[in-house]
């Protein structure tokens, strides 16, 4: 028996966006809900027990980067990812896709699978769907992904066409051979910027019945107007009773837009790479640590932020930590950029209930362009 369940709590009287609760065997979590990267195994530079006092919940790691290290087989031999990291909370694994098609030619994507070159030592390696679950079994997520195919931006129509079919084809290959029945099997809603099979794909998936749904391939070039267009288009012919997954957006504007337009969940890499490269998300934008001005600045990094950084740092030191490259620079801001996403949640949550979405919308987006 899967270990999941949506329970739709309230729907916000003046748009799609929903707050809802997801039951898990590691524990039930409310949605919206932003969800950390831990791409191999780690969300980097943290320990599990920072990341649990940043407020997280569910984390996402990577198969593709695990399959290769340190091998699925030796997860498996640990007892899976969640002792293996030293995580108790419920854990996401992507299905490699992304990486995948990054990394192969257009030639090289057949009906069996993908042919592709390692990104470690260029040795040549071949992922389809039955081996993307079998490797996410052995892992064992809490929640795993279907094998999608990932086209660039832009396509042409019949190249997209073409690709949803084939992935509507891999998802079934992946469901029949998924053998964990423990673990949660999302399918991925693709289409592009076509809202034609955008509708398409969604319908064709929620047919083959999926424990939730997931939407690839947005925020991959595309203007805002496409973007939420693409969500539109696909959340719109969502059962209500699964959770809908939009999958790597962390823009702190474009999760706003997309809980509205109905969506429960988020994953990105952009906290923790922010971090590393000195920036900090604030309710007035983007502020990187590195410039002068903030050599003598003895505050915090926002006001009113309960993050273990804000609580014991001030900007000043945080810029010497990273000008003098001592890595508990880049810490301080991934505690304070994951902490800042999840409180942005908590936040849409509490306006969801109070049906002052929109006005947290346009009062959350003038602080965030106006008053830098």
């Amino acid at each position: 028996m899967v270990n999941l369940k949506y329970e739709l709590k309230y729907q916000d009287k003046n748009t799609k966006a929903r707050y809802g609760i997801l039951h898990m065997a590691r524990g039930s979590y409310e949605t919206p809900i932003f969800m950390p990267v831990g791409t191999q195994g780690t969300v980097k530079t943290l320990s599990p027990e920072e990341v649990k006092a940043c407020g997280a919940g569910i984390i996402l790691a990577n198969t593709y980067h695990l399959w290769l290290r340190p091998g699925a087989d030796i997860v498996e031999k640990a007892g899976g990812l969640h002792p293996f990291m030293n995580y108790d909370r419920p854990i996401l694994t992507d299905s490699g896709g992304f990486q995948v098609f990054s990394l192969a030619k257009k030639k090289d994507i057949k009906e069996e699978g993908v042919y592709f070159k390692s990104h470690i030592d260029g040795s040549s390696l071949f992922l389809s769907p039955e081996e993307s679950i079998a490797i996410q079994n052995k892992l064992g997520a809490d929640i795993i992904m279907s094998f999608d195919e990932c086209p660039p931006y832009p396509v042409t129509y019949e190249y997209m066409k073409t690709s949803v079919e084939r992935t509507l084809r891999w998802a079934k290959r992946g469901k029949k051979v998924h053998a964990n029945t423990k673990q949660a099997l999302f399918g991925i809603v693709q289409g592009g910027a076509f809202s034609d099979l955008r509708k398409w794909s969604a319908e064709e998936t929620v047919k083959l019945d999926f424990d939730g749904y997931a939407i690839g391939g947005v925020s991959v070039g595309e203007d805002e107007v496409t973007k939420y267009q693409m969500i539109d288009a696909a959340v719109s012919y969502l059962p209500p009773d699964k959770p809908r997954y939009l999958m790597g957006v962390g823009d702190p504007v474009d999760i706003i837009e997309a809980v509205i337009r109905g969506v429960d969940m988020f994953d990105c890499v952009l906290p923790t790479r922010l971090a590393r490269h000195g920036n900090a998300l604030t309710k007035t934008g983007k502020i990187n640590l590195r410039n002068a001005k903030y050599k003598e600045d003895f505050t915090s990094l926002e006001d009113n932020c309960s993050c273990y950084a804000c609580k014991h740092y001030s900007k000043a030191y945080i810029r010497h930590l990273l000008i003098s490259k001592e890595t508990l620079g880049g810490r301080l801001l991934s505690i304070h950029n994951i902490y800042f996403l999840i409180k942005l949640t908590d936040e849409l949550k509490e306006a969801i209930k109070e049906n002052r979405l929109l006005e947290y919308r346009d009062e959350f987006i003038t602080s965030w362009y106006n008053k830098r």
